[in-house]
């Protein structure tokens, strides 16, 4: 049975893919805290910032995906969650190009709301 924390964090995952796939990058930026570390094969860990403006150069690029919690705990004000991530990317004019993989996510509790802190994504 979940608890409420447990129902949060999974209503901001839904609410994450929802406003990927609607290019609704507020909605994205609203659920993430203001010091939060987003890491990625290839490429030094990068903020709030640096995926802002890598959002914008993407408002052409249709995402569409499916988060598959895996695993949920919740420790206080903190949390994490590991995912199996299913996406496909389609750029404007372009083919759809399809990526899964797994996701480490540590979320902080702000405020009485849950967002995201730290996120290690493996997909490729």
């Amino acid at each position: 049975m979940q608890n409420d924390d447990e129902t949060a964090i999974r209503n901001l995952v839904d609410t994450w893919m929802a406003a990927s796939k609607a290019g609704d990058t507020a909605t994205v930026l609203s659920l993430m805290t203001d010091d939060v570390v987003f890491m990625v094969p290839g490429r030094e860990p990068f903020g709030r910032e640096a995926f802002a403006a890598a959002s914008d150069a993407m408002k052409n690029v249709r995402i569409e995906g499916n988060a598959d919690i895996r695993e949920l705990k919740v420790l206080g004000d903190w949390a994490y969650t590991r995912n199996y991530l299913e996406m496909t990317i389609t750029p404007d004019g372009g083919a759809p190009m399809k990526r899964s993989g797994w996701t480490l996510t540590i979320l902080r509790k702000e405020d009485g709301r849950w967002r995201l802190a730290r996120d290690a994504n493996l997909v490729g």
